[in-house]
């Protein structure tokens, strides 16, 4: 976690200063600045127009009961988007309208579906038999529980 918050508010800044510096001494300091401002004003209505394209697509697949898997994907790239074009700097600026590019969401979507799909396939494995039972109670009981159904309690209303 310290790492993560090194870059982020250690590296990037310093990458981001440096970039700006080089553009300003290739286009002129005023021309770098209104690119930042204009990527910043173009970046927020991109993100409006996508995030309520995602917010319509969620919400007519929860319509017809299906899981919005991949609308809320979309919809999470939309916001670290727009976060990423409002923050001053050409480096966040190019990945902010990179998330925004359907092409780069799915293959940034693939990539992790099959990590995901990679890691539980993996704790699957490690984790086929339920904590709590033991080799030795099942095989007394003469049947082994794979996975219980039932939790057993009390319950109270307190008003």
């Amino acid at each position: 976690m310290f790492r993560f918050l090194f870059v982020l508010f250690i590296i990037i800044p310093i990458i981001e200063i440096a970039l700006l510096i080089q553009v300003s001494e290739v286009i002129g300091g005023f021309a770098t600045i209104a690119l930042v401002i204009l990527t910043a004003i173009l970046g927020a209505k991109m993100v409006k127009q996508q995030g309520m394209g995602a917010m319509q697509n969620v919400q007519s697949q929860m319509a017809q009961g299906q899981m919005p898997a991949k609308e809320l994907f979309t919809g999470i790239c939309v916001v670290i988007a727009g976060v990423l074009l409002l923050t001053p700097g050409i480096m966040t600026d190019v990945f902010g309208l990179l998330l925004l590019t359907p092409a780069i969401r799915n293959k940034l979507a693939a990539g992790l579906a099959s990590q995901a799909t990679v890691k539980m396939s993996a704790s699957m494995q490690q984790n086929q038999r339920p904590s709590g039972f033991s080799q030795q109670s099942t095989q007394q009981n003469n049947h082994q529980v794979e996975h219980p159904t039932t939790i057993d309690g009390e319950f109270e209303r307190k008003d």
